[in-house]
């Protein structure tokens, strides 16, 4: 039987390796990792659907539609399944506040609805912003999506291994193709500098009277979940810091109050803070890695960043295609 691993048990690493049961049924897949659900990156994050290209540069465009029709796809089924309470998904209007006009972003072709508002709406509305958008797209709460895309796996025979990686050379002779979705972890993992943190910040609200989201260009923004709401926030890159930051958190309340005063009164139920692993471009490549021990082959998905959630399941589709070839390509030579 093939075996593959996939490093990383994030919604990138998932994602791919459920992926790669679907295409390969009768290939035994793993997936390795020292954090899971709650530990992970993934699973604070705020889940707006919303793909742009300003934090995807390098990328073709059409490759990036590519990936967000993938995405979309998966997850607006979802949303409207009878699953949706299990998965954490959502169909949620919202807005887009800016003072540039966003002429034709990548994301109208692709979500639900995408229209703009009139001066008229703007100012019923009381946003101090020259430009407005209604769209409703889906929201992801990574809360209830990580245990249920873990669960999926399992059942469908993934083995889950819970360890350290240090060194991409444990695997050679063990498993056919290894998977690196290892996020920022690939700095040291397979030396690649050019992944870097975006470190974020969220703070969860419990506002039950906010029903929609709303996105600013001024690091102002609040997207519901299903138990609380997540207001932000902060993009730091290079910032390595997961403490708290008290200035952090006064000034995304101090913006997300100025932005929407309704959010004032609502009270601090937690906040979250981690690395985003970003990359320019975002890395989707095989490659065959030597070491002494042997050869590996080895397909890298990570440096995703602020758009994990909404690229995750594009990308690994387009993984395990890659995965697939691979092993397609060792079995023609046996």
């Amino acid at each position: 039987m093939p075996k593959v691993v996939v490093v990383g048990a994030g919604v990138v690493g998932l994602s791919t390796a459920i992926h790669i049961q679907k295409q390969r049924p009768s290939t035994q897949v793993t997936v390795v990792a020292d954090k899971f659900e709650k530990q992970t990156t993934s699973h604070g994050a705020g889940g707006l659907f919303r793909p742009n290209l300003e934090h995807l540069l390098g990328v073709d465009p059409d490759t990036v539609t590519r990936w967000s029709h993938e995405g979309f796809n998966f997850y607006s089924k979802l949303a409207v399944s009878p699953e949706a309470a299990e998965t954490g998904h959502m169909v949620m209007p919202g807005y887009v506040f800016s003072n540039t006009e966003i002429k034709n972003p990548l994301y109208k072709s692709v979500v639900f609805s995408f229209r703009q508002l009139s001066s008229e709406e703007l100012e019923k509305l009381a946003v101090k912003y020259k430009f407005g958008y209604q769209v409703t797209t889906v929201i992801t709460d990574c809360s209830r999506f990580m245990p249920w895309l873990m669960r999926k796996f399992k059942e469908q025979g993934g083995v889950v291994e819970n360890k350290h990686v240090d060194n991409l050379e444990e695997f050679v002779g063990k498993y056919d193709v290894v998977v690196n979705c290892s996020g920022i972890h690939s700095r040291e993992l397979v030396g690649d500098r050019s992944v870097y943190p975006i470190r974020g910040h969220l703070i969860r609200l419990k506002a039950p009277w906010i029903k929609y989201w709303v996105y600013t260009e001024d690091s102002a923004y609040f997207i519901p979940g299903y138990d609380s709401l997540a207001i932000g926030g902060v993009r730091q890159k290079d910032n390595y810091n997961l403490e708290i930051d008290p200035k952090d958190t006064a000034g995304i309340l101090e913006r997300c109050y100025k932005l929407w005063p309704s959010l004032q009164g609502a009270p601090v139920l937690s906040e979250w803070v981690d690395l985003r692993p970003h990359r320019d471009p975002l890395r989707l490549e095989k490659e065959t890695m030597k070491f002494p021990k042997g050869s590996l082959n080895v397909v890298h998905n990570y440096g995703h960043g602020a758009l994990g959630i909404t690229l995750a399941w594009g990308t690994g589709k387009e993984a395990s295609q890659l995965a697939v070839q691979c092993l397609s390509s060792s079995t023609s030579k046996l």
